[in-house]
């Protein structure tokens, strides 16, 4: 995100309310995305790798 947006400043040279109104709404989305895949595949490898509960050994 950080690299789109000094590439941008280097680019284009836009206002910094367009920053402001452009990178909020662009990272939290990236974020909120990110999750779910990213939760995605924790489901998938714990269904691939047969996870259990940890158990502590007495």
């Amino acid at each position: 995100m950080v690299g789109l947006a000094i590439w941008l400043e280097l680019a284009a040279d836009p206002p910094w309310w367009l920053h402001l109104l452009l990178w909020p709404p662009l990272a939290a989305a990236a974020t909120l995305g990110g999750l779910r895949v990213a939760k995605g595949l924790l489901l998938q490898y714990e269904y691939r790798n047969a996870a259990r509960e940890g158990r502590l050994r007495s």
